[in-house]
């Protein structure tokens, strides 16, 4: 069974990203604070789930978290800042965004959520002198497999997983035959033909290797 706490800190934050591996769409990341009477024996890793559980699980969680909140970091950024500093990125909007200042973070994975603020970039959201204090003023802990073991982390991961997945759905009515309401724009075999005989779209990730044998790619507007 999953942990509630990890730093004892009442406004504790779990945060999490979904979609780091894909060729198409964002990077989605979500933060969560959930309440100390807060118990599911369902909620795991949203890896681990599958989507009829992550469909029953979002309203559960959005409904009895303290706050949560949820942020797309799309393709031009990603290609700009690389996937791994626009994952981090993503998690810090998230934490900003959240209606309650959490008083500790814990992060998935094994890098410090503060390890990288104020980038200068082109595109997304630019962080204020105030808000980069902010971050760097919050206790943050990573852990390795976190979303396995923390329930804030897992409900992050569910949101994050169930957000990116309804925006996939979406695009995919405007370029249909990427068939991205199926493979959510990871590298599949399918995925990797439509872009062999389409070429690519404005979603599509171009420091990414799309095809085996990266060839110029044709741009489908």
């Amino acid at each position: 069974m999953l942990q509630l706490n990890f730093s004892g800190y009442h406004l504790e934050t779990g945060t999490d990203e979904a979609g780091r591996g894909c060729l198409a769409g964002p990077v989605t990341a979500a933060a969560v604070i959930l309440p100390p009477d807060f118990n599911n024996e369902i909620l795991n890793d949203s890896k681990q789930l599958s989507e009829k559980i992550r469909e029953e699980l979002k309203p559960i969680i959005e409904q009895h978290a303290v706050c949560f909140s949820v942020t797309h970091l799309h393709a031009e950024e990603i290609d700009e800042i690389n996937i791994l500093n626009a994952s981090m990125k993503g998690m810090q909007e998230c934490i900003l965004k959240l209606h309650h200042k959490p008083e500790f973070i814990i992060v998935d994975g094994n890098r410090a959520l503060n390890a990288k603020l104020g980038m200068k970039n082109s595109f997304g959201k630019q962080f204020s002198i105030t808000e980069i204090e902010l971050l760097k003023s919050i206790p943050n802990q990573s852990i390795i497999k976190g979303d396995s073991k923390f329930l804030s982390i897992a409900a992050a991961s569910v949101l994050a997983k169930t957000y990116r997945d309804e925006y996939m759905d979406r695009i995919h009515e405007e370029f249909p035959m990427y068939n991205w309401k199926q493979n959510k724009g990871y590298p599949t075999r399918e995925h990797r033909e439509a872009i062999r005989e389409f070429g690519t779209t404005k979603y599509h990730r171009m420091s990414f290797r799309l095809l085996p044998e990266q060839l110029e790619l044709d741009f489908c507007q």
